[in-house]
C-alpha cells in the first residue's frame, strides 16, 4: 500500500504532467517553435520521471526493510555475517535508489546461506 501523502504528491506531478502535454498538444496545434515545444517535452519528461522516482524509491525502501528485518531477526548474533548484515542495517536510510537494488540481492543472498546453514544442522 502507497502511503496517502505520497499518492497525493504523485497524483500532484501527474495533474501537472497532464497539463504540459495538453499545452504540447496545442503548440502544436498552433504551429509554435519547434524549440520551445521540445523544451516542453524535457519538462514534462522531468516531472514523469520525478513521479516514477518517488513510487520506486518507496517501493524499494519498503521492501528492503522487510527483508533487512527479516535476515536481523534470522540471524541472532552467531550466523557467520552478522556484521554485514548490522552494516547494512545501519546504512539502510541512507542508501541512494540505484543502490537499493544491489543491496536487496545482497541481503537476500545473506538470508538463504542462513537458511541453508540451518538445514545443514
Amino acid at each position: 500500500m502507497i502511503p496517502k501523502d505520497l499518492t497525493k504528491d504523485i497524483k500532484t506531478r501527474l495533474q501537472s504532467i497532464k497539463g504540459q502535454m495538453d499545452g504540447l498538444i496545442k503548440m502544436l496545434d498552433e504551429g509554435k517553435d519547434p524549440e520551445k515545444i521540445l523544451l516542453q517535452f524535457k519538462a514534462a519528461q522531468k516531472g514523469l520521471d520525478k513521479a516514477h522516482y518517488l513510487l520506486l524509491d518507496e517501493a524499494y525502501r519498503k521492501a528492503l526493510a522487510i527483508k533487512v528485518s527479516e535476515t536481523v531477526e534470522a540471524c541472532p548474533g552467531n550466523c557467520g555475517n552478522e556484521d554485514r548484515i548490522e552494516f547494512i542495517r545501519q546504512q539502510f536510510p541512507n542508501l541512494q535508489l540505484d543502490n537499493l537494488t544491489t543491496i536487496m540481492k545482497e541481503i537476500a543472498e545473506l538470508k538463504q546461506r542462513m537458511g541453508s546453514s540451518r538445514q545443514n544442522e
